[in-house]
């Protein structure tokens, strides 16, 4: 009996000194596990709003998008090394004003083919416009006299000061059904010219993708290329994205809006190398949207630039 007693001292004995010891060992890896935790506290810490420590783009996009009332899309695409971010793409949104790309991009195929000229002269009367586009009198720019002016000079008003009524002369010389038909050939299968009572409208990536074929020369040939690269690059309304951007920045872009709209789409160009940024948004908040679309394109100017 003493000796089965001895021995079971002894496995208690040897079970208590094995306890003991994992205890040791745990408590010891606790305080080396603080112990890091504490060096980890005394880095120095960035703060997130700074883009140049983000590492990604969609870090970038998110931290300025976060928070943000209503719907937003956004397409960027560096041109030199192909780094493409995109967020709700496929949304589709009331073009506003960017379906004057389109126009313009008809028009040149036009005059390239010869059936029409800058200085063709277009003339209609403003009643017969809203009436055509179906433009009630209370939202209505204008509502009686007349719209005389050639190709050329409504191109230059349609784009780089987003007149409306630039838009619908040449809208209308050029009937929708003609400016569907561009939408069709060139792929931009998100997109709708509208009509019968319905807006116009489009998505991030088709503008995207706009941007790119115009860009890479397949809108036109390559005088074309340039005349509308140039147009662009002439927007007077430059409060969104090249509005935080280092002064000299030239960006060849077209901006929409229309009530809770706000967009602005084009393409920056840098010392390294050019990218493309596209934000559409429908927000309650829409002066809050256009404080974000500058600052996301200031953010993203600078992660490109890092």
């Amino acid at each position: 009996m003493r000796s089965r007693g001895g021995k079971g001292r002894r496995v208690l004995f040897f079970l208590l000194v094995v306890a003991l010891l994992l205890w040791l060992t745990l408590s010891g890896l606790r305080v080396l596990f603080s112990k890091t935790q504490g060096l980890k506290t005394i880095i120095p810490v960035t703060k997130s709003s700074d883009p140049l420590v983000r590492d990604s783009l969609a870090s970038v996009v998110q931290n300025d998008l976060n928070g943000a009332k209503g719907d937003f899309a956004v397409y960027i695409k560096n041109l030199k090394t192909g780094e493409l971010y995109v967020y709700n793409e496929h949304h589709v949104f009331d073009s506003a004003s960017l379906y004057k790309l389109w126009v313009m991009g008809e028009v040149f195929e036009q005059v390239t083919s010869g059936r029409l000229t800058m200085d063709t002269k277009l003339k209609e009367d403003v009643e017969v416009l809203n009436e055509k586009f179906q433009i009630a009198s209370e939202s209505a720019e204008l509502t009686e006299g007349t719209i005389e002016q050639t190709v050329g000079d409504s191109l230059e008003r349609m784009i780089t000061i987003s007149d409306n009524y630039s838009g619908l002369l040449l809208a209308w010389k050029l009937r929708l059904s003609t400016i569907a038909s561009y939408l069709t050939r060139n792929g931009f299968a998100e997109s709708k010219v509208g009509g019968s009572g319905e807006s116009p409208v489009t998505t991030a990536s088709d503008i995207g993708l706009f941007f790119e074929k115009l860009y890479t020369g397949k809108l036109a040939d390559p005088e074309s290329t340039d005349d509308m690269l140039s147009l662009l690059k002439r927007q007077r309304l430059n409060g969104k994205l090249p509005k935080l951007l280092p002064e000299g920045t030239v960006v060849a872009h077209k901006t929409g809006e229309l009530d809770t709209i706000s967009h602005d789409a084009g393409i920056v160009y840098t010392p390294m190398g050019d990218y493309i940024i596209v934000v559409l948004s429908d927000s309650s908040a829409p002066l809050s949207a256009v404080e974000r679309i500058s600052a996301l394109s200031r953010d993203v100017y600078a992660y490109f630039m890092k």
